[in-house]
């Protein structure tokens, strides 16, 4: 049984992987039977095969009543957007959100990215000197807002409702111990608020990406419904903060706890860009994520997965498979040569589309704040920070720091 509060998820992805090999069978929150992927190769092939999909009309039990109304997961498979869509539906939808996030357009964000990094770490640095024993919390002044201002104003969504956004996607798509009750209401007001920017957007169209997606579905109807606007704009919301708070808090949290690697990477004896690669790869910002079905029973690591099953791609676990990384892959080296080839981006059709600026903005960071203070170091131990309540995001609730300024 997943546990639905989730914590560090290294402990378990190790002895499920000793006892069931690639592929286990779980039970997700619920009594729902499910599956985890939790080797390199076996989650690769199963996230690009042909005969899975993402569209939750192929999950069985969804359907036949076997699931009650107020399954709490349920807001993950009914979501409707690029990333719960197969063949015509994801490549239309992917090529409308896409154009955002090529090398290009991505580019062109990083004087922005830069100006707020540099604003962020003055926020940081007040918060450390205003505090009695010189402590902030990096994660609330520092890794939260950078990725939340850039996808905000990139989807053109005003400053007012960004914390709100911010407590409804964590509880919608984050937190997964939360009642039933709790997760239908915060779904409720989620899409409400996306309507609402959505509203505002159709009012007064500007040079955002809501803007551009509503011009492309009032221009051809049939390209984009009000549901799959309202997905899409979701998804890009909490992916585009949420996954980028986790890489940069554990990118902060492993450099600080592996003093060596830091020293590599201040003496250009590494990149940055290596930081990102060996987080993603160690201790990556999405633990299991749901779901994908098989449209046939298939075989998958040794594992015959019925079809229809609900299976959770496991990132964390994949990214310390000593299989493909070697027999030292719990061991953080940033001069590791298969960090950069981890899945923790995913792999195919569906891989993040939002991938090229989730790494600008976690190199900036990472670089702008070692470099403005290279004796930053946690607060207390490393294992009494509070770990997320979730099996599917994978970080702490909070970072705090001490800066040590020079």
């Amino acid at each position: 049984m997943i546990d639905p509060a989730g914590g560090c998820p290294h402990a378990l992805n190790a002895r499920l992987r000793a006892e069931h090999g690639a592929v286990a069978q779980v039970v997700l929150p619920g009594g729902v039977p499910g599956a985890v992927v939790l080797g390199h190769d076996a989650l690769k092939e199963f996230l690009a095969h042909p005969e899975v999909a993402k569209d939750a009309r192929h999950f069985t039990a969804l359907h036949d009543g076997s699931i009650p109304r107020d399954w709490p997961l349920r807001a993950f498979a009914n979501a409707q957007g690029m990333h719960t869509a197969d063949e015509d539906d994801h490549r239309r939808l992917r090529a409308l959100v896409g154009r955002a996030f090529t090398a290009r357009q991505v580019e062109r964000l990083r004087p922005r990215v830069e100006e707020l990094t540099a604003e962020l770490l003055d926020d940081l640095d007040r918060a450390a000197a205003a505090s009695p024993d010189g402590v902030a919390d990096l994660r609330e002044h520092f890794a939260l807002p950078l990725p939340m201002s850039v996808i905000c104003e990139l989807l053109g969504v005003n400053p007012e409702h960004r914390g709100r956004l911010h407590h409804l996607s964590n509880k919608v798509l984050v937190a997964t111990d939360t009642t039933p009750a709790e997760a239908m209401a915060a779904v409720r007001e989620l899409v409400e608020l996306m309507g609402t920017i959505a509203a505002t957007r159709r009012a007064e169209p500007g040079e955002d990406l809501t803007s551009a997606l509503i011009a492309a579905r009032e221009d051809d109807g049939d390209r984009l419904s009000e549901a799959e606007l309202i997905g899409s704009m979701r998804l890009m919301l909490v992916a585009g903060h949420e996954t980028t708070l986790n890489l940069i808090s554990n990118a902060v949290r492993a450099l600080c706890t592996h003093r060596d690697q830091l020293s590599l990477v201040l003496e250009a004896k590494a990149t940055w860009s290596d930081v990102v690669d060996e987080t993603l790869r160690w201790d990556g910002p999405v633990s299991w994520f749901p779901f994908r079905y098989p449209t046939r029973d298939l075989t998958v690591g040794g594992t015959v997965v019925p079809q229809g099953t609900p299976v959770l791609a496991g990132y964390t676990a994949a990214g310390r498979d000593e299989d493909f990384h070697g027999p030292d892959a719990d061991r953080f080296d940033i001069t590791r040569p298969t960090a950069a080839r981890s899945l923790s981006f995913g792999h195919g059709a569906h891989y993040c589309v939002g991938a090229p600026l989730a790494r600008l903005e976690a190199t900036t960071a990472l670089e702008r704040l070692f470099t403005r203070f290279p004796d930053l170091d946690l607060a207390g131990p490393e294992a009494e920070l509070p770990h997320q309540r979730s099996f599917i995001g994978n970080s702490v609730e909070a970072l705090p720091v001490r800066l040590h300024r020079r």
